[in-house]
């Protein structure tokens, strides 16, 4: 999804969308949710008018670059996973996360703190409960493995 987002402010979608007043308010037009939401309208839009052929070129036209990039990162895309193996490889058991929620129910922030041997290692902010795992996880990850052990 965050992918897509991404894609999706690129290209400016979230001016286009049509908004309620509440989702106006929380700024809605970069809620990644949305976005993509938007992009893959957008996707079925340009099917319709022209078929799979050229929908299949603008897709891989605008995907390109993410595709590109997940491919150099390989399994560093998962940084839970990552951080999981560092980890294990240091016999430091396994990580684990807290996480905090703030905000609205429309509109959450979450924080996660990925934890190691009981030790607090790094922090990470998100849309998601996921997303923030995922970004303590990298940033635990960076760290940890710059650190001689």
């Amino acid at each position: 999804m965050r992918a897509l987002a991404d894609i999706a402010r690129t290209l400016e979608l979230g001016k286009y969308i049509r908004l309620g007043k509440g989702e106006e308010v929380t700024n809605g037009r970069d809620k990644n949710s949305l976005l993509a939401d938007a992009l893959e309208a957008l996707f079925g839009a340009i099917y319709l008018e022209c078929g799979f052929d050229a929908t299949t070129r603008v897709i891989s036209a605008l995907i390109k670059e993410t595709l590109d990039s997940a491919m150099a990162k390989g399994a560093g895309l998962d940084g839970k996973t990552a951080l999981q193996e560092l980890v294990a490889a240091l016999g430091k058991g396994s990580p684990e996360y807290l996480v905090t929620e703030t905000g609205p129910d429309h509109d959450k922030s979450f924080t996660a703190v990925a934890m190691v041997s009981g030790e607090s290692i790094a922090e990470g902010l998100g849309k998601s409960k996921r997303e923030a795992e995922q970004s303590a996880a990298r940033t635990a990850y960076e760290l940890l493995s710059q650190t001689p052990q």
